[in-house]
């Protein structure tokens, strides 16, 4: 192991921890410390000692830029230059803040893909009635069957002071993400080559407290509702996916299902889970890749190994700039180097290894979770053999005018065949991601699919 500085979090009971059983929830004068020691949402609220990552002092003003037409924010940061760039020729030189997927990548493409570093922005926020809940949470929110579900849980962050790895694996899938969201986006999946057919998508996300038959005092087992419309290309054109994400996946499996517009049939599609194809993905990415990773984590032994220092996509305003073509971004191998932005940032590192008698095809998962976001920054992939298979980055953006710290593109090497899948683009689109929508239930049945899939 190399020496990076593990910093332990002063409230972790037990970074090598396994979590096997349910956990309870901290004291309240443990949740005290959120707000004062730690950020509202957990994060530890001073910078570092080689002052390389600044204290948290609130995130980005609202009014640290403007938004345009299309929906896209200015970059509060576009004058400043990298304070230096990690290639294969001096990655050595800063090993110990690099991950193993990032080693790899620095060695399967020693000529094209690099770290562009950038001074450290500690810009997430979000609004005062999460923090509310968060804190809430911290006091209330308890793990049930054995940690596969969530009890007395509220909005978002269910535990702001984890005392586990699935704690805090919690804490991405159910971070903030601003209640609901309808977006246009594009995807590619690029042959070695480079050459790529957009597949454009239009998405919905809605959590159960956006939806306006919500009932606080039966709040059921539903965390979420997803609806996924190809629009191109015209093979493609009209197929649906539509999701019930639950809470306790074990109690209640995700519930699926699949409009194919040839066929012009709806049918249920449990293989969207776990290691399942994921549709249009050209077998680049199963289920639970999506947004770094989702889904039930039953499947997975999950250990807790201890916050590190890595530079890690932050701040990518650059990437998701207007002025870009899809064709300026999608390269052979990996997404263009010039256009990433990385920061130095605590993470926590959480390791997941497949328990015993359990099916997945990753044996073993290592993800880097943003102190400040709860956001999977960097995920790292290893095949049955023990082998790094595939490398995630998440390249996050702060919709700072609405308090949201923002998953815009995603992308997933494959470090064996050379390939790769990269989501969440919009810099050719027009129509803004719109923010705060209210559905209703009715809006995500399988009786709807039929209409939303019209070519």
């Amino acid at each position: 192991m190399n020496k990076t500085i593990i910093l332990a979090h002063s409230l972790a009971l037990s970074l090598s921890l396994t979590c096997q059983s349910p956990q309870a929830a901290v004291s309240a004068e443990q949740a005290g410390q959120l707000g004062t020691s730690l950020t509202p949402l957990g994060a530890e609220m001073a910078g570092n000692a080689a002052g390389t990552i600044p204290a948290w002092s609130g995130g980005l003003p609202k009014d640290s830029g403007n938004r345009d037409a299309a929906g896209f924010l200015s970059d509060p940061f576009v004058s400043e230059k990298p304070l230096f760039t990690i290639s294969a020729q001096n990655m050595a030189q800063y090993q110990e803040h690099l991950t193993a997927g990032q080693v790899a990548m620095l060695k399967r493409y020693p000529d094209t893909y690099h770290l562009p570093v950038y001074p450290s922005h500690r810009t997430a926020n979000a609004p005062d009635f999460v923090y509310k809940a968060a804190k809430e949470n911290a006091t209330k929110t308890t793990m049930v069957d054995g940690g596969n579900g969530l009890e007395n849980f509220s909005t978002a962050v269910p535990f702001p002071i984890p005392q586990n790895g699935l704690e805090v694996v919690w804490n991405h899938i159910t971070r903030y993400r601003g209640g609901s969201a309808r977006r246009v986006h594009v995807q590619a999946t690029p042959l070695a080559n480079g050459t790529f057919v957009p597949v454009y998508f239009k998405q919905e996300l809605t959590f159960r407290d956006r939806v306006t038959d919500f009932d606080p005092a039966n709040p059921g087992n539903v965390l979420f509702y997803y609806k996924q419309l190809v629009t191109a290309p015209a093979r493609l054109a009209g197929d649906v996916v539509l999701v019930h994400e639950t809470l306790n996946q074990v109690k209640e499996p995700r519930m699926a299902w699949i409009y194919n517009a040839g066929q012009r049939r709806v049918r249920r599609a449990p293989q969207i889970s776990y290691d399942g194809p994921y549709p249009a993905s050209e077998g680049q990415r199963v289920a639970d890749n999506l947004d770094m990773y989702n889904g039930a984590p039953d499947r997975y032994d999950w250990k807790l190994v201890g916050k590190r220092e890595v530079y890690i996509p932050y701040n990518s305003f650059k990437l998701d700039a207007a002025n870009l073509k899809y064709a300026d971004i999608v390269k052979p191998g990996h997404i263009n180097s010039d256009l990433t932005r990385y920061e130095l940032h605590r993470v926590w590192q959480v390791e997941a290894t497949l328990k015993p008698g359990e099916r997945h095809v990753y044996a073993k998962r290592v993800f880097y979770i943003d102190e400040d976001t709860w956001q999977i920054a960097l995920a790292d992939h290893y095949d049955s053999r023990g082998t790094l298979w595939r490398t995630a980055e998440g390249h996050m953006e702060p919709m700072y005018d609405l308090q949201i710290a923002w998953l815009g593109t995603e992308a997933l090497y494959d470090l064996i065949n050379g390939r790769y899948i990269v989501s969440g683009m919009r810099n050719e689109e027009k129509q803004p991601i719109e923010f705060g929508l209210t559905s209703s239930t009715a809006e995500y049945t399988a009786a709807a699919l039929r209409s939303a899939g019209v070519r």
